[in-house]
This record gives C-alpha cells, structure tokens and sequence, in this order.
C-alpha cells in the first residue's frame, strides 16, 4: 500500500497523518510532546508501522516548531512553516475557505486564504491567554476535566464579563466572579469570550474575515470557544473532521507534491525509529553574532545543523565534508 506521511512536531503535541493518493486520511496520530521530540517521533513512528506493516511510503512532509529535527530524523521531501501547512490542510478539506482560526498549545494563528492562496496571516506567540494551555490550566484550576469544559460553557444562562487580554488578569477575575457567587458555567462561557476577544484583537486587527472560516488545532474540540467565535464574528464555524493534526495533514499533502516533482522520496524508512539520534548545541564565536549552533548527530555522524546566519555550519549539511571542513564540524560535535 502506497501511503504519505506528514508530520507536525509542536511543544505541546507531536501529530502524524497517514493518507493515501488521494488525500484519503488512514490513520491520524496525537500525542503529547513532553519535551522530547526526538522520542515522539520516533513513537510515531512505531505506531504507523504497528497499524500498517505493508505500508511503502511515497512522500513525507515536515512542519511544526521541530519541524528541522523531524525533517532530518524522517528524511522529509519537504518541510514547511505551519502557516503554509495549516492554509494546505483547510484549502484542501473545506474548498472556498477565506479564513482560518488556529489555536495550539502555545500558540495561535489567523490565516487569511483568498482564492486558495495564504495572503496574510498572524500569529500570537507571546500571550498565554487564548492557548490551549492556558485552558487546560483553568480547566485542572476549577476540577473539570477540559473534554467537559466547552460542554460547560454551552450551559451558561449569562456569561460574565472577563478580563481576558492577559492570563493573570485572566485568572485573578475569574477567581474574583467565583468569590462573588456567580455560577461555574456562566464564569466557563465568560472566559471562553474573552479569549475569543483577545484572539480577534490581537490577530484579526486591520484583516477582513470572510467566510467560510474554519476553525483548527486542539482548542477547536471546545465548543465553547467555538459558540463564542461564531456570536462575536456573526457566522458558522467550521471545525473540520481531522481539526487536531491538520498540520501534519497538511505537511503529508505537500510532502506528496514534493516528491513527485522530485521523482521519488528521500524517506529514511522506518528504520529511522531505531536511529540513535541526539541533538548538540554550541555557540560559534566565528563572529559577534554568536549564533547558536544545534546539531543533529547520530553516533559520530552529524546529520545536520542549523541556527547559523552566516552558512558556514549549514552549509555543511548533507555534504561529503572536505578536509579543510571537518576540523571544524569536529570541534562544533566535541564542544
């Protein structure tokens, strides 16, 4: 069975998409990153292999925060920033779509797609208040278990009023309307608006929203923040079947196209999940710069690196190292 992979490797979830030639999504995996993403992927890996032993994989495609790291350790055809990826994956599952609401663990997004083109986008990596994180936390603050909190939410009367444009603000007022008697669900169904008015504050500022407007990313299960995105822009959200991994869908789509152009994969195999890989880090003190050097090193060979502005480690990737080049590939692997 010819099948393509794609995977979104983020702070908080490592997700992994299967598809066939036609898109078709055969298995799709989420778990939790926990910091180690090298052990993610490579669990990810074991898994696809767990659930389809005949699978010849075609094409791989890379994305997410680690998305270097996934490239290297998976061998990908193509690796991509998410804004890119996440505009593949809407396009692809909703046709016409105009905009995209992305909520992560760490972080948020706003795409806007016009005639299946990404023409502008932002993104909110600095403020807690609106992640998906920020919600497990609030969740785990008040006892309920955050597949209950949106459910919470659509039993409010009236939502109170929260102050949402900071986390701590966030929390303080929430635990100052709950010393006050109002009722956990309208106090759930308040928070949820607020992170949707600092979302469409932050991110939508200066950008028309047009729909459809599709909503992704873990936060999409809530629907809660669903309900609120759909009062505050006055029109139907659509939260896609795959809205969890839809990153990693979109990586396995462009890492299909990839490898066609290409004429054929560069996918290590899955052989790859038994690869002794580490990651190194040193600071060059070539120049003032200082870059901060990673390096990908699998017993004493250096897979790749990246962090330098100026080539001179980069370019060594994937390059027989002349003699001149290994000393100094050498002391970057020892340092």
């Amino acid at each position: 069975m010819n099948a393509y992979l794609g995977i979104d490797v983020g702070s908080v979830s490592t997700n992994l998409v299967l598809t066939d030639q036609s898109n078709k999504v055969l298995q799709a995996i989420y778990i939790r990153t926990q910091g180690q993403p090298i052990v993610s992927i490579k669990k990810c890996l074991g898994m696809v292999l767990k659930k389809h032993p005949d699978v010849n994989i075609k094409g791989v495609g890379a994305t997410g925060s680690a998305r270097q790291l996934a490239g290297v350790i998976t061998g990908a055809d193509a690796i991509k920033n998410e804004i890119t990826a996440h505009a593949v994956a809407a396009s692809t599952l909703v046709p016409g779509v105009q905009t995209v609401l992305e909520i992560g663990g760490q972080d948020s997004k706003l795409i806007i797609i016009r005639e299946g083109v990404a023409t502008d986008f932002a993104m909110n990596t600095v403020c807690a208040a609106g992640t998906g994180s920020f919600l497990d936390q609030q969740a785990a603050r008040l006892g309920l278990p955050i597949a209950e909190f949106g459910q919470l939410a659509q039993k409010a009367t009236l939502p109170v009023r929260i102050a949402g444009r900071c986390a701590v603000f966030a929390e303080s007022d929430m635990i100052h309307k709950q010393q006050s008697g109002y009722a956990l669900a309208d106090i759930v169904a308040g928070l949820c608006e607020a992170l949707v008015r600092n979302y469409l504050n932050n991110l939508g500022k200066g950008k028309r929203i047009l729909g459809p407007v599709v909503f992704q990313g873990g936060v999409a299960a809530n629907p809660g923040m669903r309900d609120a995105f759909s009062r505050a822009l006055d029109r139907e959200i659509i939260v896609p079947e795959y809205f969890h991994v839809m990153g990693a869908f979109g990586a396995a789509i462009i890492g299909k196209e990839e490898a066609g152009r290409q004429g054929g994969t560069k996918f290590r195999g899955f052989a790859a999940k038994n690869l002794d890989v580490a990651a190194e880090s040193k600071e060059c003190l070539g120049c003032p710069n200082h870059c901060e050097i990673v390096s990908i090193v699998n017993g004493e060979q250096i897979l790749a690196r990246w962090g330098d502005r100026c080539g001179k480690w980069s370019a060594l990737n994937n390059a027989p190292m002349t003699s001149e080049e290994e000393p100094l590939a050498h002391d970057l692997k020892h340092a």
